[in-house]
């Protein structure tokens, strides 16, 4: 399928993810139908999208009986049943991980615990869990890119573990996970070890910033930027990470075979009915990039999407953008740490659903 519009991303260096797994998707061979006919190069997954892998639908009930009988820890049967998943979706794309550019792609993404995103020492024990147990070259362990996420995702990555790190907002804190990649790097080859099978994305959440900020521009007179300061927070982040990962510093990392860190748009589908719906796709193809998208934006990107380049497009207009609502007197900093607190909670929401609807299902 040439003509494939999803498919024609990758032309632009631009990787697409799908934000979605479950175990029908694997077992039909939808998956991997979206490999073949849309380019879909990894996966990634979440509480949420568990939650509803496991609750809506009858696929996992009797894994769930038999693993009760020998585990009774509700969070460990779930990751049991997670890692099952996680693992056949990490042997489908292993074709794609072994391509020309090995590690360039086919990476499927599982996160650790939400209720340890505030927990250092938690989220590292976790994290070296899952990798043990999941026991897949091409999987990411998902680290929240909260404060006390920095030293684990630092640690895990000196550790040598593939880290995707989830629920950034900010430049500030973008910048921040940037350099626990490059400092947990650097301790690994200062301790004369490899580094160059080790790779990493920083996950940049962007339609919940324009939901929390759109109403604030109306209050503040300035309509006519609803739905752009989440593509100009995207834009000033990348132009951060060519300059970040072009730096003498880096270049002794590279030297010695490391990956950079590629940015990754998360959160990309409209969630204002009046935006087109693959608007968050369209304004941030570039090279380098990962985009992770639900099922319904691939749908909407093959119909009405516009594959080019442009993510470097209107960089001035970003900038403007960026500086009008300070002027406004719109706190960015503010704004992201009110939506990392936010983005928390709609994790650990239907992670406790999850774990007690398991709970529940035991007692039938």
């Amino acid at each position: 399928m040439e003509n494939n519009k999803v498919k024609q991303i990758h032309d632009y260096g631009q990787s697409i993810w799908l934000d979605f797994i479950d175990r029908e998707i694997i077992k039909s061979g939808t998956l991997q139908r979206l490999i073949e006919e849309d380019g879909v190069r990894g996966v990634t997954s979440n509480p949420a999208i568990f939650e509803k892998a496991i609750t809506g639908s009858s696929d996992y009930d009797e894994d769930i009986k038999r693993l009760s009988e020998t585990q009774k820890d509700l969070e460990l049967l779930f990751y049991q049943l997670a890692i099952a998943d996680i693992k056949s979706a990490a042997d489908l794309f292993k074709p794609l991980f072994n391509d020309t550019v090995k590690g360039a792609d086919g990476y499927v993404s599982l996160e650790v615990s939400p209720r340890l995103a505030l927990n250092t020492q938690g989220t590292i024990a976790q994290a070296l869990r899952l990798w043990k147990e999941v026991d897949r070259e091409n999987v990411m362990i998902k680290i929240p890119g909260t404060e006390e996420g920095l030293e684990a995702i630092r640690y895990a990555i000196e550790q040598g573990i593939n880290i995707n790190v989830t629920l950034l907002f900010g430049i500030d804190r973008y910048e921040a996970v940037t350099e626990a990649y490059i400092s947990g790097l650097e301790s690994r080859l200062h301790q004369g070890l490899p580094i160059a099978n080790i790779a990493s994305v920083a996950s940049f959440f962007l339609s919940r910033i324009d939901v929390l900020v759109d109403p604030i521009l109306d209050e503040k007179g300035l309509g006519d930027l609803k739905g752009e300061v989440a593509i100009a927070s995207a834009k000033t982040a990348y132009q951060r990470y060519k300059e970040i990962f072009s730096s003498d510093r880096w270049r002794r990392l590279a030297a010695a075979g490391a990956k950079p860190q590629r940015l990754l748009w998360a959160s990309t589908s409209s969630k204002n009915p009046a935006f087109k719906a693959t608007k968050y796709v369209d304004a941030l193809i570039g090279p380098d990039t990962v985009n992770t998208v639900p099922l319904e934006t691939i749908e909407a990107f093959r119909q009405e999407g516009t594959p080019a380049n442009t993510l470097e497009n209107d960089l001035d207009k970003a900038a403007d953008t960026l500086r009008r609502i300070k002027d406004a007197g719109i706190d960015i900093n503010q704004v992201t740490r009110q939506l990392e607190e936010e983005g928390i909670e709609k994790f650990i929401a239907p992670y406790n659903k999850l774990l007690n609807a398991i709970e529940e299902q035991l007692k039938c």
